[in-house]
């Protein structure tokens, strides 16, 4: 197991999630629209945890949201084995 300090390390960086999205042609804009918010929705994502909006932008990237955020994912895992 890593410790929480370490997964927040290797979380992405906003602008590292900016940039590939922007390589694959696409934006967090266009994305928000895509899947049917608000045009400004999944930026909030960038700094506040939201499962929801993590798939989409994981999804776009063809990655899984645990290797995006793992910081945010390992602390989920947790609460679900604890429950």
């Amino acid at each position: 197991m890593t410790d929480k300090n370490e997964d927040q390390r290797r979380d992405w960086l906003p602008a590292k999630v900016r940039f590939e999205l922007e390589m694959r042609g696409l934006s967090l804009r266009a994305l928000s629209l895509e899947a049917g918010y608000s045009r400004d929705s999944l930026k909030a994502v960038l700094r506040t945890p939201c499962e929801t909006y993590e798939q989409v932008i994981a999804d776009a990237l063809g990655m899984k949201p645990e290797d995006i955020w793992p910081s945010r994912w390992e602390i989920r895992s947790r609460k679900r084995k604890a429950a």
